[in-house]
């Protein structure tokens, strides 16, 4: 169908009757929902963005072991912080997240606000995530619609409309926000994710007997659920050839330097990269370019990584120099060293070389 629906007080408190019991019942046990604090549930919305609940996991423990609240988290320096967020990926959550926790410390008295519209004032907290937080952590009856909850939304009432147009956006929370009960409006906001999650999977292949809302489902009753939610095509990434040069020396060290403060992975640290596909002739003339004495040279496994718009392939070589020569802006690390030097993921692959190596020496 086009267009969305409005259903009824009753149909509204049915379908939130539905997945209330359902998520009581089936709802997975994890640590942000056993203690939800407002600032451990900003972490973990934080985190799960662009990032799956099992791989969050770790990367959550860890950051609040080590910095357990606003004030912590204002305070840490920043290669402590990004070392803490190594391998989610998308630094700049982080980096918001820092801004926002230094604000809320100057404004708001080291608590956060307890209101979408004043969570939503702050670096890196955009609607959905101010709804989710002061929903969860405050009951505030906002409804927080993610992709999961898009998806959810789209089948229930068989709607064709576009999931990813701001003014459908707009469409689908108002829809979510009839079925929401506000005095269990945490409860309803996770459960929908938490349906889309586990049950009402993408790419057409929904797990329908599972699902509290089976005999209320338009996609299930038309069998549409495979072209269902819509989403308009999206641009595609521009692939771009870099090659890594992993420079060791025979104590096992390997040479990393900081990326530019702006683009990319700015601030991270890094191996040293070149645009284009080197051969094993330029990348042994790059690094004597560096004045290091290049003794061996030897190829490294190629590997991808997709960022949002860009998508990188890498090639790489290991390069063993005869001694450590300084180089501008670089730094040689043991595997023991590098600790508070965040890596990013793109560069996964030819850390694991790294590590494979020192441990040779």
């Amino acid at each position: 169908m086009s267009g969305f629906p409005a259903p009824s007080p009753a149909e509204a408190a049915h379908l939130s009757g539905l997945v209330l019991e359902w998520f009581d019942r089936s709802q997975r046990v994890l640590p942000w929902r056993s203690e939800p604090t407002p600032y451990r549930v900003w972490v973990s919305e934080i985190m799960l963005q662009q990032t799956r609940v099992e791989a969050v996991k770790p990367y959550f423990a860890r950051f609040v072991s080590r910095l357990p609240d606003v004030a912590a988290l204002a305070a840490v320096d920043e290669d402590t912080l990004l070392s803490l967020w190594e391998g989610l990926g998308y630094y700049n959550r982080v980096r918001n997240m820092q801004k926002a926790a230094k604000t809320v410390m100057a404004q708001y008295g080291g608590r956060l606000p307890d209101t979408a519209a004043e969570l939503s004032k702050l670096s890196g907290i955009g609607s959905y995530t101010a709804a989710a937080i002061a929903s969860i952590a405050f009951g505030e009856a906002v409804p927080a619609v993610d992709g999961n909850v898009l998806r959810v939304l789209a089948r229930l009432f068989g709607i064709e409309e576009d999931i990813l147009s701001p003014r459908n956006k707009k469409a689908f929370t108002a829809l979510d926000g009839r079925l929401l009960p506000p005095q269990r409006a945490g409860d309803f906001n996770q459960a929908m994710m938490e349906l889309g999650a586990l049950v009402c999977l993408p790419n057409g292949t929904p797990l329908c007997g599972e699902c509290p809302f089976r005999e209320d489902c338009r996609a299930y009753q038309e069998g549409s659920a495979a072209y269902l939610p819509v989403r308009a095509a999206k641009r595609k990434r521009r692939v771009e050839e870099r090659t890594v040069l992993l420079i060791t020396t025979p104590s096992g060290r390997f040479l990393v330097r900081r990326r530019p403060k702006k683009g990319l992975l700015a601030g991270m640290w890094e191996f040293i990269e070149y645009q284009g596909a080197l051969t094993a002739e330029e990348a042994a003339a790059a690094a004597e370019g560096m004045g290091l004495s290049v003794e061996e040279i030897e190829p490294l496994p190629h590997a991808t990584h997709l960022f949002t718009h860009i998508e990188w392939q890498l090639s790489g070589w290991l390069i063993l120099c005869k001694e450590e020569v300084p180089v501008s802006g670089g730094v040689y690390l043991s595997m023991k060293e590098r600790e508070g030097y965040a890596i990013p993921s793109a560069f996964r692959t030819y850390l694991a070389a790294a590590e494979e190596f020192s441990e040779k020496m």
